[in-house]
């Protein structure tokens, strides 16, 4: 039912073409999955996203678990049947959420309290508890239970974060039953590359179907995420599939692709379609601004997404600047179709082996650029 094939591989960088294949269909990697917290895509319908040319899909077991509940989507078929998305799911441990709720959870060797941020209710995640959900959700591959840091962070709360970690990642893997899931472990360390090679380096001797990258892209730099990746990526086995978690800036996927990751989520294309921010290959448009207000061309010149098909940028402004719900979702199925654009042309260099290239076709993949430009909310 699963299997990770590497097919070619860049010679000037670690970067790596591959297909991951599960029991809801195929993934072409590198690959970008775009996030469906609580099994949803905001604003588009699985139809939608499906045309934007995504292949898998990221649902968040915290939020399923605070609403509807895991028992809940089980009974209604599971979170594919449940989400009308028949595709490849990912679903996160809930770990995540121990770093951002930090403010309503405590946590300890054995697992997190948390006061649910919807309705105060207690709830304990610990990492039977977080299998035993994600295996009532269904979803093609699951996460093992982990502790994400904050940067910057004390050489003590990082080192005690990831001896939970990878205490957390073996109860995951005893926990873990059914066969149709794949099991990933999570290295964490901050930005300590000792403290990362001695958690990869025991997630391996535990043994789990692919490796993801945890706690970056919580504080640090970009050239700081690129040199942890430079010396942690290499450590992981080269037949298993690499995850970089919450990562989704085209200059961070870019570098990291170049680093040997396969896999990337992040929820900015709906979160700044929400927001009037669209992403093209040659930078962002802020679709508020009076200067799109008789722009009669699409929001990107060459993209065939049905935005770009049917509308111009300034009915897409228009629609922005009298609250009509239909601009959110129009800007949205844009950028999903940017990132898979971005990621089909990636996959298509490292095909001819001239990824060097990309940044002339997507000046964008080398801009600097900080979450306060483009536009950060709260999900």
């Amino acid at each position: 039912m699963f299997g990770f094939q590497v097919l070619a591989r860049d010679t000037q960088s670690g970067a790596r073409l591959g297909c991951l294949t599960t029991p809801h269909g195929v993934i072409d990697t590198p690959a970008f999955m775009p996030v469906g917290t609580r099994g949803a895509i905001k604003g588009v319908t699985p139809r939608q996203l499906a045309e934007t040319g995504a292949q898998i899909m990221l649902g968040n077991t915290y939020h399923l678990q605070v609403r509807p509940g895991a028992d809940c989507v089980a009974q209604l078929g599971g979170l594919h049947h449940f989400s009308g998305w028949h595709r490849p799911i990912l679903t996160d441990s809930g770990g995540f959420q121990v770093f951002s709720l930090a403010e309503i959870n405590k946590i300890t060797d054995e697992g997190v309290a948390f006061q649910s941020h919807f309705d105060g209710a207690p709830m304990w995640f610990d990492p039977p508890t977080s299998i035993a959900i994600q295996e009532q959700l269904g979803a093609d591959i699951i996460m093992a239970f982990d502790q994400c840091q904050p940067l910057p962070c004390s050489a003590e709360e990082v080192s005690r974060a990831v001896e939970r970690t990878v205490r957390w990642a073996e109860q995951s893997k005893q926990a873990h039953q059914r066969e149709d899931q794949w099991l990933f472990g999570i290295v964490q360390g901050g930005l300590d590359v000792d403290l990362r090679a001695s958690c990869a380096r025991r997630l391996i001797e535990i043994g789990f179907d692919g490796y993801a990258v945890g706690g970056l892209s919580v504080g640090e730099s970009h050239e700081e995420m690129i040199a942890v990746l430079g010396q942690v990526t290499p450590m992981l086995p080269a037949d298993r599939p690499r995850y970089l978690m919450g990562v989704g800036m085209p200059r961070d996927i870019v570098e990291s692709v170049k680093r040997g990751i396969d896999m990337f989520d992040c929820v900015l294309p709906t979160r700044n379609g929400r927001n009037a921010h669209v992403f093209t290959a040659g930078g962002r448009l802020k679709m508020r601004n009076q200067q799109h207000r008789l722009a009669d061309e699409p929001l990107e010149d060459g993209c065939d997404c049905y935005t770009c098909a049917n509308f111009s940028r300034g009915y897409v402004r228009h629609l922005f600047i009298t609250g009509e719900m239909l601009g959110p979702t129009l800007a949205s199925i844009h950028n999903l179709r940017f990132f898979q654009r971005l990621m089909a042309r990636i996959r298509h260099l490292l095909r001819i082996g001239k990824l060097e290239t990309i940044t002339r076709e997507y000046p964008i993949a080398g801009e600097p650029v900080s979450g306060q430009d483009i536009g950060f909310t709260a999900e």
